[in-house]
């Protein structure tokens, strides 16, 4: 729509336009015409062809025309006939003779308008141009010959191309993140199983070796666990801890049963009742004194049916500092314990608790410690917490042991070494660390002597012998004399005759002799010489009538024929 011209104004005195040239884009490009009293005499450049209006006026004689009207507005008067101008090339038309022309319309609409006068002054812009070609209409409209000039190609944007390799590659990106993101998960569970399987499998292996696995058990366990108690083998040392200040011993038995992988400390009363070497009745407390370590040793294995090894000597200051070398020990105290050296009113020594921090000092007191009226059990179970709490400590190498051993400086008895004691006391330090250990109270009645609780619970279980306590009626007195040329022979033979009932006295050692003797003085121990030989497993031609040692009912000499393992 252009409102510039109004067709239906041309012959209503409206201002005349007439066409002066075409623009760039082939639009015809008109100025005004100034109004004209008289009608003037247009010129046509294209009267020889019938034209009516030449734009150019380039000269030559015409025919007289009706001014264009663009619009066709109105009817200008009769015109020759002549070909109306075409300026897309569409072909031309006749003007029909004796009739009205058909002005030329850009817009396809017919011309209504008669003569438009001329605008004075008014000029318009002409492009220096070519007219339109006419072009005879040799093609139908889908044959015609396109030109390049007549399209317009557009190109693709290349940010829309971008955009897309943009988000591709985002796309790409962010799926090789996540497959990398679970690669790398995949990989820390797969490491994950890998340590979790391999913690297991050390666990198990451990609990294997250390034979605590429940249904795995070697064979060799379940052989020891099948093991009647007399026969398990077991090492044993007694310890005497001796109060230097105050005076007076504490003994306990230090048990290592190899078979069973226990280790147990059995506390020993000082009231319990043993036999001397003249067959009298004594007590624990009164043989430490009166017959020293070796007697004690012998007089205990006589009582309970028990083999020891070695005695081990403790004095009060030795084991403060064992318990300093150690490094402290945790003990749950059951009492306060004033410091002796300190004013009244200090802070106890040891206090009463849970996981007490004992120093060598402190340790000491506690062992040591026997309240007024107080019973001298409650003392002798201070002590084993004390030898427990110290073996947890303990190194569990037996090197490393020995060389606290030789640190303390003590004088070890024989047979007992410092090397036998180091590697005996790393032994229990495993078994207490690992949870295998215990302390046991030997049960003793008022008078000493064992009951059959004592004799069931610690002599048989823990220490595999027989009670048998000392009285008036006190069984058959033999002597062993070992001439057999090994040394073990006269444990193994003092342990067969304590649990057959009989009492053992250490007859000392002889040149080797080829056969063994059983000899009786009165006819009456006749019968019981040959029991002893049947006990022993010797031979009833073995026993013999002669002279007996003193104190004794039935004198034996091992010869190099005693096999102990036929006892």
């Amino acid at each position: 729509m252009n409102d510039r011209y109004d067709a239906g104004a041309a012959g209503h005195g409206a201002d005349q336009y007439e066409l002066v040239g075409y623009d760039e884009y082939g639009r015809p490009v008109y100025r005004q015409v100034p109004p004209q009293q008289q009608p003037q005499q247009p010129y046509d450049t294209y009267a020889q062809q019938g034209y009516g209006y030449d734009p150019y006026a380039t000269g030559g004689q015409q025919q007289p025309a009706q001014p264009y009207d663009p619009y066709g507005g109105g009817d200008t008067g009769r015109q020759p006939p002549s070909p109306s101008y075409d300026p897309y090339g569409t072909g031309t038309h006749q003007q029909h003779p004796g009739g009205h022309s058909a002005p030329y319309d850009p817009y396809g609409r017919t011309a209504t308008s008669g003569q438009q006068p001329r605008a004075a002054e008014q000029t318009a812009y002409i492009p220096h141009q070519a007219g339109p070609v006419e072009e005879p209409v040799t093609q139908e409209r889908g044959e015609r010959d396109y030109r390049t000039e007549q399209f317009a190609f557009v190109e693709e944007p290349d940010q829309d191309s971008e955009d897309v390799i943009d988000w591709l590659k985002f796309t790409e990106n962010r799926t090789e993140r996540r497959e990398e993101a679970k690669r790398r998960a995949r990989a820390r569970v797969v490491a994950l199983v890998v340590v979790l399987a391999l913690a297991a499998a050390g666990g198990v292996g451990y609990l294997w070796y250390a034979g605590k696995l429940p249904g795995l058990t070697s064979s060799d366990d379940k052989k020891d666990t099948a093991t009647p108690v007399g026969a398990q083998k077991r090492d044993v040392i007694v310890v005497h801890l001796h109060n230097t200040k105050k005076g007076g011993t504490s003994t306990a038995l230090l048990v290592d049963n190899t078979t069973t992988k226990q280790g147990t400390t059995v506390l020993l009363p000082n009231s319990l009742a043993l036999s001397g070497d003249d067959g009298s009745t004594t007590t624990l407390a009164k043989s430490v004194d009166d017959d020293g370590s070796s007697g004690t040793r012998d007089e205990i294995d006589t009582v309970l049916g028990t083999e020891i090894q070695g005695t081990w000597r403790l004095d009060t200051p030795y084991l403060q500092n064992l318990v300093d070398l150690v490094g402290n020990i945790e003990v749950d105290t059951n009492t306060n314990i004033p410091d002796p050296d300190a004013k009244k009113g200090t802070a106890p020594l040891v206090r009463k608790g849970k996981a007490q921090t004992l120093s060598g000092k402190s340790a000491v007191a506690y062992a040591t410690y026997q309240a007024s009226g107080e019973a001298q059990n409650a003392q002798l179970e201070r002590f084993g917490q004390v030898m427990q709490a110290v073996l947890r400590k303990l190194t569990s190498d037996a090197q490393g042991a020995t060389t606290t051993v030789q640190t303390l400086g003590m004088i070890i008895e024989p047979p007992l070494t410092d090397k036998d004691l180091g590697a005996f006391l790393a032994r229990l330090a495993d078994l207490a660390k690992g949870g295998d250990y215990k302390t046991a109270l030997l049960p003793v009645q008022t008078d000493g002597t064992l009951s059959a609780q004592a004799s069931a619970s610690v002599v048989k279980d823990v220490l595999g012998g027989t009670a048998k306590s000392p009285d008036k009626d006190a069984a058959i007195r033999v002597s062993v004399r070992n001439a057999s040329g090994v040394k073990d022979n006269t444990g193994k033979a003092r342990v067969v005759l304590l649990n057959g009932g009989f009492t053992f006295l250490e007859g000392g050692t002889a040149s080797a002799e080829a056969t063994s003797k059983v000899v009786y003085t009165d006819a009456a121990d006749k019968d019981d010489a040959t029991e002893v030989a049947k006990t022993l497993g010797l031979s009833a031609d073995a026993v013999t009538k002669g002279d007996v040692s003193a104190n004794a009912d039935v004198s034996v000499v091992l010869g190099q024929d005693y096999e102990p393992s036929s006892s």
